[in-house]
């Protein structure tokens, strides 16, 4: 059954996923402040800007009219970087006159609040026009998925129901949904894995090979278990699609945003000027930032990330910082 779909942030990964929803014979309207991408999709059905080589579906249509794109909007597409989205859910609120689901693809924790999107969204969003909320999450770069680069995530929601519809609305031969009943691990994995990415961009940037990148993506998931489980996650779902195969990609890829700002970092930018030299938003910044905070609220020891903070807000030497985790103090593996 075709859905009418409202993506909002014509970015790289919002306008793949717009692809994949016109791919299944859904009506997608994309929605960008910027009038020129806008123009762009509308009349030569590209976004140059992300994909310069890359002819989009031409039932795809796009628009700055907010109120446009949600006259007839079943369901929203989140994809803008999580430092906006409370402004973007604000505007969003005002215009909406009917119940509507929203999808959200963007990765990350409220510094300050510590709150998850899903929780910033029911803060925002009148609960008159909130039906449902569903993550949708997972290992998947955008680079990839706009070349039709097969590619599984998976979703977790507030209502099953909706979580089963938009499994079934973005699953075609190369794109495939997998369901979790666990909204709030889907969340802190997805998050969390940024902040190891940024220390495998450093640790890469140092010149490091295999062996510590292996070290780090199995520490990391310990670190992002403890967390995860302290404030209700199951810790099965750590080792699934939004867990163990986040980190792997983000950590492994130099698609990954916090890959490369990291790397920066490791062959001696220091944070600005990593993060001036980037053209899209490292999520991994400002989720260190939260995830920081709540490890020290919430007395959960978390060494790597508690390495990363130091390293890119109080200008710790990165080999300083790889001396200081190397030395700590024995213990078992599991404990």
């Amino acid at each position: 059954m075709v859905k009418n779909i409202t993506v909002v942030g014509a970015g790289s990964w919002g306008t793949a996923l717009a692809q994949v929803l016109c791919d299944n014979k859904n009506q997608v309207m994309l929605y960008d402040l910027n009038a020129d991408i806008v123009k762009d999709v509308n009349e030569n059905h590209r976004n140059a800007r992300f994909f310069e080589e890359v002819e989009l579906p031409s039932s795809l249509r796009a628009t700055t009219d907010l109120k446009e794109a949600l006259k007839e909007a079943e369901f929203i597409l989140l994809s803008v970087p999580t430092k906006v989205i409370r402004d973007v859910l604000k505007t969003i609120n005002t215009q909406l006159t009917h119940k509507v689901v929203i999808i959200n693809a963007s990765k990350g924790i409220e510094p300050g609040t510590h709150k998850r999107v899903s929780e910033i969204v029911m803060e925002e969003i009148n609960a008159d026009y909130l039906e449902a909320f569903v993550a949708l999450t997972g290992p998947s770069h955008a680079e990839e998925v706009i070349q039709r680069s097969l590619t599984t995530v998976t979703c977790a929601a507030t209502v099953v129901d909706r979580a089963n519809e938009v499994q079934k609305m973005f699953t075609n031969d190369y794109f495939r949904v997998y369901r979790v009943d666990d909204l709030i691990g889907v969340e802190i994995g997805g998050s969390i894995k940024n902040v190891i990415a940024l220390a495998a961009g450093i640790l890469a940037g140092l010149g490091y090979g295999d062996n510590p990148k292996a070290a780090l993506i199995t520490r990391g998931l310990v670190e992002i278990k403890r967390l995860g489980v302290a404030v209700g996650a199951n810790e099965e779902t750590f080792s699934g699609l939004s867990g163990l195969g986040d980190l792997i990609v983000t950590c492994t890829s130099v698609h990954s945003r916090n890959w490369q700002a990291g790397y920066k970092i490791g062959n001696g930018s220091n944070l600005q000027e990593a993060l001036d030299s980037m053209t899209m938003v490292v999520e991994g910044v400002r989720t260190c930032q939260a995830t920081y905070e709540m490890a020290q609220a919430l007395n959960i020891e978390m060494p790597i990330v508690e390495t990363v903070y130091e390293v890119i807000f109080n200008k710790l030497d990165p080999r300083e910082a790889i001396n200081q985790l190397m030395s700590r103090e024995m213990k078992p593996e599991f404990y």
